[in-house]
């Protein structure tokens, strides 16, 4: 065992409504096969603004009392006795905080990432543990044991760069031109992720400018501010007129949403990643969806463990994920790092807790 305090410094929302409080908490002992981690860095995901501020959607995801923080990083400091030995004190791990049952349809189909039971790190679902405290438990079977030595900052964000990298798989870019809908962290991600697989094009588009230098940065060929600019004809220019072969919707906004199928290229795909709450309205659905013969995937999580280990190697060898972190704030100064989150003046936000 390595050494551990006593009491440690966590975020807990203690009860319904706004923020959480900053304490010092007993250090939990692991039992069964859970695993004690102390916490490298924890990453801010926009969902934390809806659990920030306890709001309509939160309350639908989540439930008190918790901690926050489901992007993280560790060390395995202590192991209950039911552990499997590969989990050794000293190794570090993230968490698939998609906790799932075990035992439904999906579970036993080698789809336990969309678990029809599905509890939720960081969110009071299944667990009230959560990255956003000096320690935490996490069950074995959902610690993903890093491979590389790719340092912390990067590997807290590969639960959303595994978003994204499904998002990609699913499409399979190589060869194609691809038009990415959204900037932020996912869609940034996605465009490294694109570039590395071989996309031979890459649009993207946003309506804040800053977001769209850095999807410059990150491999864009053509970035498309459609607040200012016409998509639609921007998108035809760019492609002869076919429309892009390959789409990722990673907005959630549902004009965005709405709109996307008329940018797509006869037999091309489509995935929607961004979490839209309205219904989808599409106009033209014959010339727009029906004689496209388009492929339309959804997606939720990462499959597990596969997309981490692909993602793992690609932070590793060719995609420079820090060029999306603008920030990492001590723990303590957490309400400093939810009003940059909120405001959207950063991308990716990290915390170190203890620091």
């Amino acid at each position: 065992h390595a050494r551990v305090m006593a009491t440690m410094q966590a975020l807990v929302k203690e009860k319904e409504g706004a923020s959480y409080v900053c304490k010092e908490v007993p250090v939990p002992t692991p039992k069964g096969d859970e695993l004690l981690v102390k916490v490298g860095k924890v990453a801010l995901c926009g969902s934390d603004i809806a659990l920030y501020q306890w709001n309509e959607v939160a309350q639908r995801i989540a439930q008190v009392p918790f901690t926050p923080g489901h992007e993280m990083v560790g060390k395995i400091t202590a192991a209950g006795p039911d552990v499997p030995a590969e989990y050794a004190v000293g190794r570090r791990v993230c968490v698939e905080n998609h906790f799932y049952c075990g035992h439904c349809y999906q579970c036993t189909h080698d789809q336990r990432h969309i678990c029809q039971n599905l509890n939720q790190y960081g969110h009071g679902k299944g667990t009230i543990y959560g990255g956003c405290s000096e320690y935490t438990i996490i069950p074995a079977r959902y610690a993903y044991l890093l491979k590389t030595d790719i340092e912390d900052s990067k590997a807290a964000i590969l639960e959303p760069f595994g978003v994204a990298h499904q998002a990609l798989e699913e499409v399979e870019p190589s060869g194609e031109d691809i038009l990415i809908q959204g900037c932020g962290p996912v869609g940034l991600m996605g465009i490294g992720i694109a570039r590395a697989m071989g996309a031979t094009k890459i649009l993207a588009t946003d309506i804040v400018d800053n977001r769209l230098e850095m999807a410059k940065k990150m491999g864009a060929d053509v970035t498309i501010n459609c607040k200012t600019q016409n998509l639609r004809e921007a998108v035809m220019q760019e492609t002869g007129g076919n429309g892009v072969g390959r789409l990722i919707e990673a907005t959630g906004a549902p004009p965005m949403v709405n709109n996307c199928f008329s940018l797509l290229r006869k037999g091309g795909k489509i995935v929607l990643v961004g979490l839209t709450k309205a219904p989808i309205h599409i106009e033209n659905p014959l010339d727009n969806v029906i004689f496209k013969s388009l492929t339309l995937k959804t997606i939720h999580g990462r499959k597990i463990f596969h997309t981490w280990e692909e993602s793992e190697k690609l932070v590793n060898e060719k995609v420079d994920v820090s060029k999306v972190i603008t920030h990492d704030f001590p723990l303590s100064q957490f309400e400093e790092a939810f009003k940059v989150l909120t405001t959207g003046e950063g991308c990716k936000i990290l915390m170190t807790p203890g620091k």
